[in-house]
């Protein structure tokens, strides 16, 4: 009963943010928890530091509200019920452990997240704030994974040690995402999607079957999708997951328009629009390309390989190879 009210309290800790993110228009894709704690994933940032603050803080306070619901009903229990009274003052203890935790100022905790919401406001510009508290949460990650190591090899306390030293690498692995990630902002900053977007596309019948499909087209160009051509327009999108979900021994019986996704149902972005918010776009979807659409009329397509291509190639350029 406590592990399962210890990740119940995870979990309120993190739909904390992630109701605050709703009511400020920001969607948010999952929660996902892990071993030690939990993160939700947002559809984008904060438009503003004030929203951003909110968003980060909110957690914690959940955390501490919980803490106190517990400690609360551990005084209140502690002469009636025993085994109950120590499941809640052990919830008090690790509720508020959490908050603690999460508070510390090294990104992407919630301190960090606060750290970043104080020096946006300050400076005015996300990309500086965020560089700085990545690097910070760089430094705290290195600081855990070090405290880590040297507190299993002096206190003999091995698997606390390297649990610490876990954290810290956890910790500085995202800090170090996130870095990468406003590099991907600033690079991408006024490029356009015609500016990356395909305008050659491959296009198959809507009769083709799928065990030509795959024997002719899959397994020579690489590719993972296809459009699904119905006259002189698309009709849709077949992708090889969608393959995959039909049995091989239905493939030569199958046709590419009887499982493909209709263009009605699918995102498109236009060549005009930023490429930043198309990759938003297709992030919320969970989609690796997005057809290119203007005046009704398909003009390519935009895929993730490129954009990644793109950054990649502007990064060297900058740093001179």
């Amino acid at each position: 009963m406590t592990s399962v009210l210890f990740f119940a309290s995870i979990l309120a800790h993190e739909l904390g943010h992630s109701v605050v993110a709703i009511r400020n228009g920001i969607q948010v894709r999952s929660i996902t928890l892990f071993v030690f704690g939990g993160v939700a994933q947002i559809s984008r940032d904060a438009p503003r530091p004030m929203i951003e603050g909110m968003i980060a803080i909110a957690g914690p306070l959940v955390s501490v509200a919980l803490g106190g619901l517990f400690l609360g009903l551990y005084f209140v229990i502690h002469d009636i019920n025993q085994p109950v009274a120590a499941l809640s003052l052990y919830l008090f203890q690790i509720n508020i452990m959490v908050a603690v935790f999460n508070m510390i100022p090294g990104f992407p905790l919630d301190g960090g997240r606060l750290f970043r919401a104080l020096v946006w406001a300050l400076s005015g510009s996300f990309v500086t704030a965020t560089r700085i508290a990545a690097a910070i949460g760089r430094g705290i990650g290195y600081l855990f994974i070090a405290g880590g190591i040297a507190w299993g090899f002096y206190s003999g306390e091995v698997f606390s040690g390297l649990w610490l030293a876990f954290i810290g690498w956890f910790l500085a692995g995202m800090a170090q995402q996130s870095g990468r990630q406003v590099v991907v902002r600033e690079t991408l900053k006024g490029v356009r999607v015609r500016d990356v977007m395909s305008g050659d596309q491959l296009m198959i019948p809507a009769e083709m079957d799928l065990r030509f499909l795959v024997e002719h087209y899959v397994a020579l160009t690489g590719l993972r999708s296809f459009l699904v051509r119905n006259g002189d327009g698309w009709a849709g999108v077949l992708s090889l997951q969608d393959i995959e979900k039909v049995s091989r021994n239905r493939w030569a019986d199958t046709r590419a328009d009887q499982i493909m996704i209709p263009a009605s149902k699918i995102t498109t972005v236009g060549p005009g629009d930023d490429l930043l918010q198309a990759m938003e776009l297709m992030d919320a979807g969970g989609v690796a390309e997005v057809p290119v659409v203007e005046n009704g009329g398909l003009v390519g397509m935009l895929r993730r390989d490129a954009v990644v291509y793109l950054v990649e190639t502007l990064g060297r350029r900058r740093n001179g190879d």
